[in-house]
Parts: structure tokens; sequence; C-alpha cells
């Protein structure tokens, strides 16, 4: 086969990879680049100004390495990546993900396959990179299942796995600097105003997720209050594993908490409230309790329920803070309406 036969057939895949902080995982993550079976790759790492060994590490793996110059935030870092990226085709890895090693060939495949797709994302393994708690277990399962039975387009990006035609990237414009959270809900429904967004269990990796439930739910918390400038003027959930009877589990789960009151005013009779709530919550999202059951057990599946409790709350409570937070400054409810400048570009050596 001649060079631009192989070109034609393998466009260079620019790899880019924000990182802050990583040294923990950023090998492995680089490991299962270097393992790929797709044939046209450039690698680049782009440190947020890490205080711990990653850049290191990185630099020590070969690749090329780029700084953001000022701790910025993932959105800005990938955009520094992009701006130095020479690929027909962008591939967006967190440095916490270690993929698959046919997981670039199967999402450039995919984005050949369909012209209509502007960006395909992948899904994660039920297990996670580094097994450090149950907690940690019971959020790599539920990333699992919502991701894998929201296969298809959606709308909701998942750029810690996510290939992109540049050209689709240049048309969409760049990540909004200003979201340190929540940018890739904004990106993936700007793209998908012009483009099919596809989300496919085809193509996989394992994450290292969050492995203490307080900052798990600190961060799910955040997130939940976030969105809700962006979807309070979509007037719309993003399409994937953001569903109304989720968002209802949500809910009944938070009501729960004040209906265990009734019992000491009501008797007996007080439990019927927070008990259908609480049954409400569960059967709201039943498919995933199945599977996790199937999967773990039992046992696990008593455990994996509470944990689950634990972040319905936590979703439900950033809402309404969100909520009232959009109610009394304009300046939140504006918080999606524009653009940031830019991140400064600093070579590392």
């Amino acid at each position: 086969m001649s060079d631009t036969g192989d070109m034609d057939e393998f466009p260079l895949v620019s790899v880019i990879i924000p990182n802050y902080n990583y040294g923990r995982t950023i090998g492995m993550c680089l490991d299962s680049v270097s393992r790929q079976t797709y044939p046209r790759l450039e690698v680049i790492v782009v440190d947020d100004c890490s205080t711990d060994d990653s850049a290191r590490i990185a630099r020590e793996a070969g690749v090329t390495i780029l700084s953001t110059g000022t701790n910025s935030g993932v959105a800005a870092t990938r955009n520094v990546g992009v701006r130095h990226a020479a690929g027909e085709v962008l591939l967006f890895l967190d440095s916490d993900v270690a993929l698959a090693p046919d997981a670039v060939h199967k999402a450039v495949t995919r984005l050949r396959a369909e012209p209509s797709a502007g960006a395909v994302c992948g899904i994660y393994e039920p297990v996670p990179l580094i097994r450090d708690s149950l907690v940690e277990e019971c959020r790599s399962l539920q990333a699992y299942y919502w991701r894998e039975t929201a296969e298809g387009t959606v709308t909701f990006l998942f750029p810690s796995i996510c290939a992109m035609w540049r050209r689709v990237y240049d048309d969409v414009g760049p990540f909004d600097a200003r979201l340190r959270q929540t940018e890739e809900v904004d990106y993936g429904l700007r793209l998908s105003q012009r483009y099919d967004l596809i989300l496919t269990s085809a193509v996989r990796g394992t994450h290292d997720d969050d492995h203490e439930l307080w900052p798990l739910a600190r961060k799910i918390f955040t997130r939940g209050r976030l969105r809700v400038p962006l979807y309070a003027r979509r007037r719309k959930f993003a399409k994937g594993f953001e569903t109304a009877s989720r968002a209802w589990g949500s809910l009944a789960a938070l009501l729960a908490v004040p209906a265990l009151l009734l019992p000491l005013f009501l008797g007996p009779a007080g439990w019927l409230l927070p008990a259908a709530l609480l049954a409400l919550s569960l059967g709201c999202d039943l498919g995933m309790y199945r599977y996790v059951r199937k999967a773990r057990g039992v046992g696990f599946l008593l455990f994996f329920a509470a944990v689950q409790f634990v972040f319905n709350l936590a979703v439900a409570s950033g809402v309404v803070a969100g909520a009232l937070h959009w109610l009394v400054s304009e300046r939140f409810r504006a918080l999606y309406d524009r653009d940031g400048a830019p991140a400064a570009v600093l070579p590392t050596g």
C-alpha cells in the first residue's frame, strides 16, 4: 500500500491528554496509548501546573509535553492541546483513563462510517482502574450501566474518551475556558446542534474514579448546581443518561429525608410516605439495581443502594441550590452565555 493510501485509510490522530496531579495513573494512561493497534498517533500531554510528579512521568514516556502556564482548568487545557495538534482527528483522553488496545481504531472507524457524526465517545469498563474502595466500585458500576444503556446518538459529551474531527472542533469552537466543571455538557449541546454525537460501547477504557464518598458527593452536588442555568435556558435535559426518570428518582430520595420525621407525629403510619418515596427512588432506575444484583449479588446491592441514595441526595440538593442561585443571580443565569479567552501556552522542555 502506498504512503498516500495509508494516510487516507489511517488519518493522523492527535491524542490530547489534560493532566493535573494524576501521577498515580498517567503512566498507565500513556502505556495504554502506546499499545494501541491504530498506526498513526501523536500524543500531546498538557499539564495544568501539576504539583506532583505526573509531568515528569509523562516527559519520561517520550511524549510531547505542554503547560497551561497557570492553573486554568480542564477546558482550557484541552484547548491548548488542540492548538498544537496536527491530526485530522482529535482524541481527548483523561489522564486517569487507560484505553482498551483497539479503542482508537474503533473510534476512527465509527467516525469514518457515519458522515453525519461529528464525534464518537466511549464508555468505561464496570471495574475501576485501581481498586481503592467499595464506593469506587459502586461508582464504576453506575457509570458503566448509565453509559451502556445510553448508547447511540446523545447530546452529552464524554470528553474523557472522545474522538472528534478537527474540522468539527474548528466549526463548533473551543471548550469554554471559563468553566472548571460542566464544560462537557455545554460542549455536547453545542456540538449536537450541528452534528451527530455518538456514544458507543465499542470504544472502551478503564477509569480510576473517586474513592471517597463525601468528596464524590460534593462533586456531584456541584455539577448538579452548575447544570441549572444551561438546562433552564434549554428547558430540557441533555439526551443521554440524564433521564427524566432518574431526575424523579433523585427528587424522591431528597423528599424521603424530611419525610422520616413523620413517624414522630403520625406514629407507625408515618413510615408509609418515606417508604413509598424510597421505593419510588429505586424504581426510577430499577434496571441499574437489577444489573448490580446480577453482577455482584444481593449483599453488594444493599451497599450499592445506600451509596446511590447519597448520590441522589447530592444531585437533587445541588439542583435545588442551583435553582435558588439562578433566581437571585443574573451572573449565574448567564454562566453559559459566552466563551472565555484561551489560556496561554508554555513549553515545558
